[in-house]
């Protein structure tokens, strides 16, 4: 048997990541079975709000950040790419690429998105409104970047769409 202290981070990492979203999972499936999709969405996203608060806090706390707001897209770069490895680790899936234009695209594998499978599961698809890219948002929004999403946080895109992909557009210029 392997010690704490014998674990790789990466280890570490994906072992919490997958706790976190056992219980996420667990949760919004027992809610939906007691409360019904419409309830379960607005409390979901009422604890992804509040979550996220707190969570920027923690990350600028914990890498030292300690001006209020992010003042380049240099800047942003390095905070996100920073934190993202905490959040979006590879096991998901998750692609992100920044591009010279003071743009990200954000992409989730084809059907690979750990949220979509479970709510797949549930056969909730139509009515479930995604969690996962109103936490990204939610992130930009609480270290105070101005940015335009080509499209918004709402219903799923990997089941609407048949992929997940959003660009965002971020303004550095003087508020």
């Amino acid at each position: 048997m392997k010690s704490i202290d014998q674990l790789t981070r990466e280890e570490i990492i994906v072992a919490l990541n997958k706790d976190w979203m056992t219980h996420d999972g667990m949760w919004f499936f027992n809610s939906v079975m007691e409360l019904g999709i419409d309830k379960t969405n607005r409390l979901n996203l009422a604890a992804i709000e509040g979550m996220t608060r707190v969570e920027i806090h923690r990350f600028k706390k914990l890498l030292g950040f300690e001006k209020d707001r992010i003042e380049s897209f240099a800047e942003f770069k390095e905070f996100f790419e920073a934190i993202r490895k905490l959040f979006i680790p590879e096991f998901m899936g998750g692609r992100v690429e920044f591009t010279d234009n003071n743009s990200v695209i954000m992409e989730m594998e084809k059907e690979n998105c750990f949220a979509y499978k479970g709510i797949k599961k549930m056969n909730q698809l139509d009515e479930y409104r995604c969690g996962v890219l109103y936490r990204i948002e939610l992130m930009f929004k609480h270290t105070c970047l101005r940015f335009k999403p080509s499209h918004n946080a709402g219903k799923c895109l990997m089941h609407h769409e048949g992929a997940c992909r959003v660009e965002y557009h971020f303004d550095f210029s003087s508020p």
